[in-house]
């Protein structure tokens, strides 16, 4: 019989389909899944977390929600991707061990909760860092490639119905690609790239490794580097000390031409900065996937700008998403119960 005190109680504080709740406790048998389809809100898409915002739960069933969410060792998501509920809960639930938000940047909204120290100390905080890099290393690759295969122009020909003289496009392996962030999302980057033949530098706070890169940045080169490459991927998480780190500094170093891709997130790259950096040429393409605010504003100069290719936040979504997070939860689930390190551990002073 297994050890009663050796077990987890799990509740999804998010919406959770049934098979991926049955699919953690085959993986960890010594997680109980606690789930209450009907007090979530209903997802709109795959990996729609926080559910549609038009709906609303009765009283009783908000309080229903809140006893249930109160009775957890671990969350499955924060509930409701909602900070304040965050807090709410931590402050009603003393035993609470361990919260994994669905969301690779979830320490973001970690830190939104305002918790206190001895809470801060007292949970395990992790996220899906990691999960999302595949698909997310695709669009960077994408659009780094439709920067070097001049995307704007031959759409603009084409719309023109023009056949002009013939022109060179960028050849990916002549070009040195700067990752800005080398964490799950930037390897995975690195790996594409160096696969692809380019060469790839990628900045680093820690000095170790990465498999692909050729030249590992210091953080307080990123300046002088920025000016030596031809383009600059962007997976950073959104903290106070990655916030317009893309800014005024590094888009005034930058060789005309380069090319940036942006897969982290938007307040990571100072747009007020990176418009004339977009007008003048120094960035001769720009494909974001996030923005400082969102939705992006639709008054916003970027929706227009020929050298932009706007995505609204979704390279990362495939409908592989929720079963990737509910394994990476199963997986961290036994270390925490085995008394190991897990994976994707919020750092609660940066909150990355």
């Amino acid at each position: 019989m297994a050890d009663i005190e050796n077990r987890l109680r799990v509740v999804a504080a998010v919406p959770l389909a049934e098979e991926l709740c049955r699919l953690i406790e085959e993986l960890e048998p010594r997680v109980e899944m606690v789930r209450d389809a009907s007090l979530m809100h209903p997802m709109r898409g795959p990996a729609d977390w926080s559910g549609d915002p038009a709906h609303e739960r009765t009283p009783a069933e908000q309080e229903a929600f809140e006893a249930m969410v109160d009775s957890a060792d671990a969350l499955f998501g924060i509930p409701d991707v909602d900070p304040a509920a965050l807090a709410r809960t931590v402050a009603a639930n003393p035993g609470l061990r361990w919260v994994m938000t669905t969301a690779a940047g979830g320490g973001s909204q970690v830190a939104a909760a305002g918790l206190d120290r001895a809470d801060l100390d007292r949970i395990v905080f992790t996220t899906s860092a990691g999960v999302h890099g595949g698909p997310l290393a695709e669009f960077a690759v994408f659009g780094v490639m439709a920067g070097a295969k001049g995307l704007p122009r031959l759409l603009q020909d084409q719309s023109d119905r023009v056949w002009p003289d013939r022109w060179e496009m960028r050849q990916l392996d002549e070009m040195t690609v700067l990752v800005v962030g080398l964490g799950g999302i930037g390897a995975e980057c690195a790996r594409r790239f160096h696969a692809l033949g380019a060469r790839v530098w990628g900045t680093t706070r820690s000095g170790e490794q990465v498999e692909g890169v050729d030249r590992l940045v210091p953080m307080d080169a990123l300046v002088e580097a920025a000016g030596r490459v031809d383009a600059i991927v962007v997976t950073l998480p959104g903290t106070a000390h990655t916030h317009h780190i893309i800014g005024a500094d590094v888009l005034a170093a930058v060789r005309p031409g380069t090319i940036l891709a942006s897969v982290g997130r938007g307040t990571v790259i100072d747009e007020a900065a990176l418009l004339p950096a977009l007008d003048d040429g120094r960035i001769a393409f720009a494909a974001l996937d996030v923005f400082e605010v969102e939705p992006l504003d639709p008054g916003s100069p970027l929706w227009s700008h020929p050298r932009v290719l706007v995505s609204p936040h979704t390279a990362a979504l495939s409908s592989k998403e929720e079963e990737r997070i509910a394994r990476r939860f199963a997986e961290n689930a036994a270390r925490l119960l085995d008394g190991l390190p897990l994976r994707a551990e919020v750092d609660t002073v940066e909150f990355y």
